[in-house]
């Protein structure tokens, strides 16, 4: 079965008006699919346009040219409902300290015009975990509990789709470990999730699909997967009984990252040298080896050639 597009973006444009010489676009020209029910992650370097892009749909941002379409509704022609679609969950925790979690979620309905009959207050917190805050100060809330708040907050209107912007920055292990599991239970129940974020490792976990924004254009767009496939440098680290000694020129495209003892660790392109090379280059030397351990690499390698072109 094809998945039906949620979100469309076309030729989508912002332009900060500069000086004359030279206007600053914050998007150039972005084009973006994405599909319902996915975790779909928009990557970038602080300033690649990630916020802005969200601005722009939350309503808080005028595009300046291009076409958006949310669940069907047309940005230009409906706004309000493209807003209705859309909850957003900010990096910036800004929640009054004097109302409980309860009262929040429920003012925040009524701003959206949410009928009383027809608001799940209490299905919201349960699904955060905060039932038994559910009537505590926002104050008193631990940082962990705030964050959770605000997802809670961007669900009242119970949207289609939902972003989280930086959702785990500065925030501890174990709590960015908690936030994913609250996010992937979203995503079971069909909301789709859109993530901006510069943890990779957190784009790796979680997502399906990846753009990768730098300076206002999409250098990559794939699945998670293809991204990874795409690189090509292999480490390896081997602990032989004795020392040997290997230099770059031994195998093209060889580089000997480091030596410790009977440690060394190197690195190849996977497009020029399989592994039997290696093993065989070291026992050229008559040694043993003892152990090895491969590193595929991730995101990082292929998030900084990207950007470095």
């Amino acid at each position: 079965m094809k998945q039906k597009n949620i979100l469309s973006v076309k030729n989508l444009k912002k332009i900060y008006a500069g000086n004359q010489a030279k206007d600053n676009y914050a998007l150039n020209d972005l084009n973006l699919d994405v599909k319902e029910g996915e975790i779909f992650g928009l990557l970038g370097p602080n300033g690649a346009g990630k916020t802005t892009f969200i601005n722009i749909l939350a309503g808080t941002v005028v595009k300046t040219a291009g076409m958006v379409n949310v669940w069907g509704f047309d940005l230009d022609k409906n706004p309000r409902q493209v807003r209705a679609s859309v909850g957003i969950v900010p990096q910036e925790v800004n929640l009054d300290p004097f109302f409980s979690p309860r009262k929040l979620l429920e003012l925040q309905a009524g701003l959206y015009g949410v009928k009383e009959k027809d608001r799940i207050t209490d299905t919201i917190l349960k699904l955060v975990s905060l039932e038994k805050q559910a009537n505590s100060y926002a104050r008193s809330l631990s940082g962990g509990m705030k964050r959770r708040l605000l997802m809670a907050k961007a669900l009242v209107h119970q949207p289609p789709i939902v972003f989280l912007d930086e959702p785990t920055a500065g925030v501890d292990v174990e709590l960015r470990q908690n936030l994913w599991r609250n996010v992937r239970l979203l995503n079971d129940l069909g909301v789709t999730i859109i993530l901006t974020t510069h943890y990779l490792e957190e784009a790796e976990e979680m997502c399906d699909r990846i753009a990768i924004l730098n300076k206002g254009n999409i250098v990559a767009l794939d699945s998670t997967k293809n991204l990874l496939d795409r690189i090509q440098t292999k480490k390896v680290i081997f602990k032989t009984d004795k020392i040997i000694d290997i230099k770059d020129e031994d195998i093209d495209s060889l580089k000997v990252i480091s030596k410790m003892g009977t440690e060394i660790c190197v690195s190849y392109e996977k497009s020029k040298v399989c592994i039997e090379d290696l093993i065989n280059l070291i026992k050229k030397n008559n040694v043993k080896i003892i152990d090895i351990s491969t590193d595929d690499g991730d995101l990082e390698d292929v998030f900084l050639r990207l950007i470095k072109n």
